[in-house]
């Protein structure tokens, strides 16, 4: 299902396989598990591993956002796979996420 990984400050949760109304409201509650956990200051969800996101997939990455947002944390996505990012620039919900090409690469913005 997913797997967490904590650094320092960021938490990075990793969905894997399909992502639809019949396992979303599960990778949500993970996300906002995440997200109220302390002390970190980041959720990064790590797509690399996602072949398919539907609109109940997009709603929890949706909701998740915003709960970090209210929370004053900031939450991104990264290593997306091709699918997966055609469906955020339809969309538009590529301008919403902070997106980051690796976990690397958004570790180093934060730094």
């Amino acid at each position: 299902m997913q797997k967490l990984l904590v650094k320092p400050s960021v938490m990075v949760v990793q969905p894997t396989g399909d992502i639809n109304a019949s396992n979303a409201n599960a990778l949500q509650q993970q996300l906002e598990q995440a997200v109220n956990s302390q002390p970190n200051s980041f959720v990064l969800v790590d797509m690399s591993h996602v072949t398919s996101l539907d609109s109940a997939g997009l709603m929890a990455l949706v909701t998740a956002m915003n709960l970090a947002q209210e929370k004053d944390l900031g939450f991104g996505l990264c290593s997306l796979p091709p699918s997966i990012r055609i469906v955020l620039e339809v969309t538009q919900l590529d301008q919403v996420f902070q997106v980051f090409a690796d976990c690397a690469a958004c570790e180093a913005t934060l730094s």
